[in-house]
């Protein structure tokens, strides 16, 4: 089964280029059986762009979240701390076998969806 997830367009794209491994969330998705993440770029994009493949799910205290993944997490670390701001839980998605689409996808014509606040079933 496989998750369409919202990401901005700056990070989407360090997605592709290598350079993020880890996609956090505040909230995860619940469906052991997801293995696949489609990835829409948001506004001023609007496009799914591409996909990856599930390695782990690392789910812990944002302090030890950052520790694990601060290398390749595509984010400075202050971003990171205001994003799980008040939080006792973080999740980060590592990400594995990505595969960037030739000719980006319309999400409504592509997946008959709306964008996601978060991330949608499929």
């Amino acid at each position: 089964m496989k998750v369409l997830l919202s990401i901005k367009p700056e990070y989407a794209l360090k997605i592709f280029e290598g350079k993020k491994r880890f996609e956090f969330r505040k909230i995860i998705f619940k469906r052991p059986e997801i293995k696949t993440v489609i990835v829409y770029a948001t506004s001023p994009m609007k496009l799914v762009i591409g996909e990856f493949e599930i390695e782990d799910i690392i789910t812990t205290d944002p302090d030890n979240l950052w520790k694990q993944t601060k290398k390749y997490s595509g984010i400075t670390q202050d971003f990171f701390f205001e994003y799980f701001a008040n939080r006792k839980v973080a999740h980060a998605i590592k990400i594995k076998n990505i595969k960037k689409y030739e000719q980006p996808l319309n999400i409504k014509k592509n997946f008959n969806v709306h964008p996601p606040q978060s991330y949608v079933y499929l």
